[in-house]
Parts: C-alpha cells; sequence; structure tokens
C-alpha cells in the first residue's frame, strides 16, 4: 500500500462530492469514438451476460460488442483492446485477476497489486497525466466515473474510448468484472473471479446468520466514515454488523453523535506510516474528548483492516468483506 495521507484525504474530498459528479455524469449518451451499434442482442450479451458473470456461462462474446458504461455511454468493441490504460487501482486488478495483464501499457499511480503493475507506464494519480495516457495510444481506458470525471471528459474529447464504472454494491463489482471480461475476452477468467467473490460472501453470510450484530464504527480516513448507498455500508452489514453512520455516502464525523451512537466495535483502515509512528487515524480516536465512554473503547475492540482490499471495487472487495467479518465475528468466521 504506498498511497500517501494526502491522497486518501484527496480521495475523500472528492468521494463527499460523489452525487453532484454523478449527476453531471449520468446525462450523458454518446458513442466516444467506438463504432456506433444499435444491434439488441448484442447489447443485451454485454450487459445482462456479460454484466452478471457470477451467473451466466463462460460462453465466448460475439464481436461486435456493444456496452453501457455508468454514465449512459454506449460503446462498440469489434474485437478486444490490446492496449488498456486504467485510471484506478481496482480496474487494474481487475484485469490481471482476469488474465488480461498484458494487455495493460499503463496505470495510474496508485495501482500497486498485483506486483507486475510495477513495470507498467504511470499516467498520474488522481489527476491523470491527459499527455501521458494519450501517448499510449490506448484501445480503452478504464475510469471511474467519479473519481475520474473529468479525464474521462477531456479524453472522450479527444476520441479515446473510456469505459467510467461506479458500483455502489457487491454484486454490482462482479457486474463490472464481468462486463470487462467480456470486453477482453475472457468470459471464463471472469466467471471464476466472480463466483470466488460469490462463494466468500455465501461463506461469511452461512457463518453470522444466526449471531448478534454489533454496532460498528467505520473509519477510513481521519475523521471520515461512510453511510448508505456505498459498497462499504454493505460490507459492514454482510459481515454481521450494523453500522452507525446515519447519513448518506461518504462524509466528515460529528465526535459527538458518534458518542451518542456507542458503538459496539471500532474498525479503521490501515495508513503506511514511518517506522515507529502510529496509524492516524488510531491516534485520532484516542484523543477525541470523551471518546472513552465508548463501548469499543472501553472493550478494547478497536479493529485495524488492510484497506486497499478493502476500498478498491474490485476482485480483493472479498478478501475485505471477509477480514471485516473476523474482527466482528472471530469465533465464527475463519
Amino acid at each position: 500500500m504506498n498511497r500517501t495521507i494526502g491522497y486518501r484525504l484527496a480521495m475523500l474530498l472528492v468521494a463527499a462530492m460523489l452525487l453532484a459528479v454523478l449527476a453531471a455524469c449520468g446525462g450523458k449518451n454518446e458513442n466516444n469514438g467506438a463504432a456506433a451499434n444499435n444491434n439488441t442482442a448484442t447489447e443485451s450479451n454485454a450487459t445482462t451476460g456479460a454484466g452478471n458473470a457470477g451467473e451466466t456461462a463462460d460462453a465466448a462474446p460475439v464481436y461486435p460488442l456493444t456496452v453501457t458504461d455508468a454514465t449512459g455511454t454506449q460503446i462498440t468493441f469489434e474485437k478486444a483492446p490490446e492496449k488498456v490504460v486504467t485510471l484506478v487501482p481496482s480496474e487494474t486488478e481487475i484485469m490481471f485477476a482476469i488474465g488480461a495483464g498484458d494487455a495493460v501499457v499503463g496505470v495510474d499511480d496508485n495501482s500497486n497489486y498485483p506486483a507486475e503493475v510495477a513495470s507498467k507506464a504511470k499516467v498520474g494519480g488522481m489527476e491523470a497525466n491527459i499527455e501521458a495516457i494519450v501517448a499510449l495510444k490506448p484501445d480503452l481506458v478504464l475510469a471511474s466515473s467519479s473519481m475520474n470525471a473529468p479525464a474521462v471528459e477531456k479524453l472522450r474529447g479527444l476520441n479515446l474510448t473510456v469505459l467510467a464504472t461506479d458500483p455502489k454494491t457487491y454484486d454490482e463489482v462482479i457486474s463490472k468484472i464481468g462486463q470487462i471480461g467480456a470486453i477482453m475476452n475472457k468470459p471464463s477468467e471472469a466467471l471464476e473471479v466472480a463466483n470466488h467473490m460469490k462463494d466468500v460472501r455465501q461463506q461469511v453470510q452461512d457463518a453470522v446468520k444466526d449471531a448478534v450484530k454489533p454496532k460498528v464504527y467505520l473509519e477510513f480516513s481521519p475523521g471520515w466514515t461512510v453511510g448508505k448507498g456505498e459498497f462499504l455500508d454493505e460490507i459492514i452489514t454482510l459481515a454481521g454488523g450494523t453500522n452507525i453512520a446515519d447519513q448518506a455516502s461518504w462524509y466528515e464525523i460529528d465526535p459527538e453523535k458518534v458518542i451518542e451512537q456507542n458503538p459496539d466495535v471500532i474498525v479503521y483502515a490501515s495508513i503506511n506510516v514511518k517506522e515507529g509512528e502510529k496509524n492516524p487515524i488510531l491516534d485520532a480516536i484516542e484523543k477525541r474528548p470523551g471518546w472513552g465512554s465508548i463501548a469499543a473503547i472501553q472493550n478494547k475492540k478497536l479493529y485495524e483492516v488492510d484497506q486497499d482490499p478493502l476500498v478498491r471495487v474490485g476482485p480483493r472487495l472479498a478478501e475485505g468483506l471477509l477480514e471485516v467479518a473476523k474482527k466482528l465475528h472471530p469465533d465464527l468466521v475463519k
């Protein structure tokens, strides 16, 4: 995990404005440099069969293949892309997980998994380096419609093909993997990844189905949590907990409200720090006035979890779910 604290804070500030960003992007419906194709059967193959990769046969996709992304943009592929640039770590991880890593020619600065990404050209962080991306001459750019919104608009203006996604649930992550698998002509590999994610979810659900659900407070950057409408809220629920966050989306906390809600468990994300330094999230939690009265702190139920699998909407979200479940129900989830 190589991201800096400053990057995380920037990420969260952008996420807090997510609804406004989606409103700006949602009305677009353009071809984006790909050949127009309104074939209903082809569209269905891409958005339903591929989109539900964990539930369908691993049949080879039929080209030309038309898909619709999170911005409402329709994109047609005459064949599987041969040169792909990824602008967020989740998309990088998906490409490698489905066996399409060789097609990746560039990744964002924060992609750090798997190890093979170290040899790929870097194309910037939160603010993508448009010139570097164009120079790589990609057939496809994979992006987040919320986090990469400015870059998506600029790249489409340059007639580059961009697939922008923004999954809000575990199932939507699985669907995204299926869609990318179909585009890259890796349906069986995408199916395998999707089924693994479903198996992990079923394992967790079976283990915690009869368990008492503790009240959970999640803090993944100093002073920030997440509520309804986001995948992290669902992760807490799937893991057998009840999220105390009472606002939608990502937001900065009111410390007094957390005291009032008195969570049984506090989960916080790991952060890369220098040797001997304390995780700044834990440090902030321990220093907040009045928080010593919270049940989770009194009972020493503060648990650090690995941030990357927890916050990246890709294959390792299953690992994030499993880790949270182990923290909430250590006797039930192995």
